[in-house]
């Protein structure tokens, strides 16, 4: 594979490398530094004329900061005189304000993809969004890769919003799907109401996008035990975990919490376990330089 080059910004390095390793590639040269009022400084140190540029930034905590970094390396690259560039964000931040859900609030998913466009991406490779809406907020093409990494036979989504994610997983593999109830009264506090389904004596598995404070998801635990379920455990691919995550986690209501490191992991717990999406991205950037399809990848 020639005539491609892989970056990284600051936000999960390490991810990065392990796309690189996978890619059999080394992450090229780029300084970016902060001046001490907080701007971004941005210098390529290797030539990227001619050549297909993938930029890897997922757009976590602090995410103004990561998206603004990404945005300044995109302006980089395109007066570097790359041949295209393709922004890889395993984590989009804002996705979860992709529509009017109030009176005279921004729809900011919407206004990512434009400033990400507008500074001259001509591709954007993401893992798992939000709501799958987000794709036609862009006029490129986007892909949106899925993270799937399950064993046990019940299928559940926390919530109704997350139907179709569960189903679609439940349908792949075969199992039942169980819905849980929720109310939620404000940001970040969520009240469970009943269980859609039976899960008596059930190993149950939450499938949700993300984790943030994981409230909802020990909420959703507590009831599906209630209810009988036998062990409850959570795959989300991206693990936010900001405010009360880790308090929360201490619960015995949820046995295991499963996420990707498409967001650096804070701090590890007894309860976390983290797998790669690396190899998942890898096989897209590969597949994306070679005129291949990406879709395939899921087939």
């Amino acid at each position: 594979m020639s005539g491609f080059k892989v970056f990284s910004g600051t936000a999960n390095r390490e991810f990065a490398d392990k796309v690189g390793n996978y890619l059999n590639v080394e992450i090229g040269d780029a300084s970016v530094k902060q001046f001490s009022d907080g701007e971004i400084s941005v210098q390529i140190t290797e030539s990227v004329r001619g050549d297909d540029v993938f930029i890897i930034q997922p757009t976590c905590a602090p995410t103004n900061d990561n998206l603004m970094e990404l945005l300044i390396m995109v302006d980089a690259f395109k007066r570097s005189s790359a041949k295209s560039i393709s922004a890889v964000v395993p984590y989009y931040g804002y996705a979860r304000q992709d529509r009017k859900a109030a009176p005279r609030v921004p729809i900011t998913a919407k206004l990512v993809a434009d400033l990400l466009e507008k500074a001259g991406i001509d591709r954007i490779i993401t893992v798992d969004l939000h709501a799958a809406q987000i794709q036609g907020f862009f006029n490129i093409p986007a892909d949106n890769l899925k993270a799937k990494n399950f064993k046990n036979p019940i299928i559940a989504s926390p919530d109704i919003g997350g139907v179709a994610r569960a189903r679609s997983y439940a349908s792949k593999l075969g199992y039942d799907l169980v819905i849980v109830d929720k109310r939620r009264e404000k940001a970040n506090v969520a009240e469970v109401m009943n269980i859609i389904g039976d899960v008596e004596g059930k190993d149950v598995i939450l499938v949700d996008d993300m984790v943030d404070t994981a409230g909802t998801l020990v909420k959703a635990a507590e009831a599906l035990k209630k209810s009988g379920a036998n062990s409850v455990m959570a795959c989300c691919t991206h693990g936010v975990l900001s405010g009360k995550a880790y308090e929360n986690l201490d619960s015995d209501a949820l046995d295991e919490l499963v996420i990707s490191d498409t967001i650096p992991l804070k701090q590890n717990h007894k309860s976390i376990t983290v797998l790669t999406a690396s190899k998942i991205i890898g096989e897209a950037i590969s597949r994306i330089h070679n005129n291949q399809s990406v879709n395939s990848i899921f087939l």
